[in-house]
């Protein structure tokens, strides 16, 4: 009877021993220490890593850093300073050379004005020729009164001391943009012959035909013509629906024209859809009406432009595509 309670004790001493919160406790004293060796050998680690490459930089000795700086030194005392410094000045300059060119918008009106003001005190029957030696000639004495104002020789002037080194400098070195920009051209001298070489009968071709009314025989239309003389109307915003009603219109011009304004005698339109050709700088549309004044009426081309012409204008039609008509009082 003892032996078999105390071997009930024992029993149940094991079972107190080995009860759920002993092992519990077990079990999460193992993983706190495995925890611990894990954190110590990442630590460890990270010394190791650190410590090589502090031992990896490289160390020059003071004769090789002495070296170095010599190298450095020679490199900068070869280096073109001089060089780099005058290619500096040169942009700059012609970085203000190039703003320099660009005239004001006054300075190039005021140009425009006066060359047209020279081109009428010439004679009514002055060629391409003579226009060109007027305008060359006004250049020339404008460049001298340019220079002069630079140089405070004279102080009475058109132009401001301020704008006399702008305007000198476009009138020397940049005139033949300056002369697009205001629109400035001359015709060349053609001489124009006509030739009649259509089969007797044969009717006109198609693009010969202007559309709208029948013109009156008071405009003397002439197809494939253009006219010069001084603009009295801008053709650039005049536009008519018609050829007749662009004659029309300088028929109206001259019967109302004041005793002191010129009276339009040269009508001169584009009649094609597709635009007119011009030697100038501007993009001629369609149904463009220019008035002109002129005593003696000069062509600028007729018929054909001349071969040398479209030499020199690659853009340039065939057939001069203007319709044109002098009034005669």
């Amino acid at each position: 009877m003892k032996m078999t309670r105390g071997t009930e004790w024992g029993h149940n001493g094991r079972g107190k021993w080995c009860s759920y919160k002993r092992t519990t406790l077990a079990v999460c004293s193992i993983n706190i220490v495995v925890a611990l060796y894990v954190l110590h050998s990442l630590y460890t680690s990270l010394y190791i890593y650190s410590f090589n490459d502090s031992q990896n930089v490289v160390k020059y000795t003071p004769d090789q850093i002495r070296k170095m700086e010599e190298s450095v030194e020679i490199r900068k005392a070869y280096e073109p300073i001089e060089l780099i410094k005058l290619v500096k000045e040169i942009k700059k300059e012609f970085l203000n050379e190039e703003r320099t060119l660009e005239l004001p918008k006054h300075l190039k009106q005021m140009i425009l004005d006066e060359i047209i003001e020279k081109l009428r005190g010439l004679t009514s029957d002055a060629g391409p020729s003579e226009q060109r030696e007027a305008v060359e000639s006004w250049r020339t004495e404008k460049l001298k009164e340019a220079k002069q104002l630079t140089l405070g020789i004279i102080v009475n002037s058109t132009v401001s001391p301020g704008e006399a080194g702008i305007l000198a400098r476009a009138l020397e070195f940049d005139w033949s943009r300056l002369s697009e920009d205001i629109g400035l051209w001359i015709p060349v001298d053609v001489n124009v012959e006509e030739h009649d070489d259509k089969p007797e009968g044969e009717a006109e071709f198609e693009e010969d035909i202007l559309a709208g009314r029948q013109l009156p025989p008071e405009c003397h239309t002439e197809l494939h013509t253009d006219y010069g003389g001084a603009a009295v109307r801008w053709g650039l915003t005049h536009h008519k629906e018609s050829a007749y009603d662009c004659c029309q219109a300088c028929l109206d011009h001259a019967r109302n024209a004041k005793p002191a304004e010129k009276k339009c005698n040269i009508w001169v339109y584009c009649p094609s859809e597709m635009g007119c050709h011009s030697p100038d700088i501007y993009e001629h549309k369609h149904m463009e009406c220019w008035l002109k004044s002129a005593e003696n009426p000069r062509l600028n081309f007729k018929g054909n432009y001349p071969e040398s012409y479209r030499d020199s204008h690659p853009n340039a039609p065939v057939k001069v595509p203007w319709v044109s008509g002098v009034i005669r009082a």
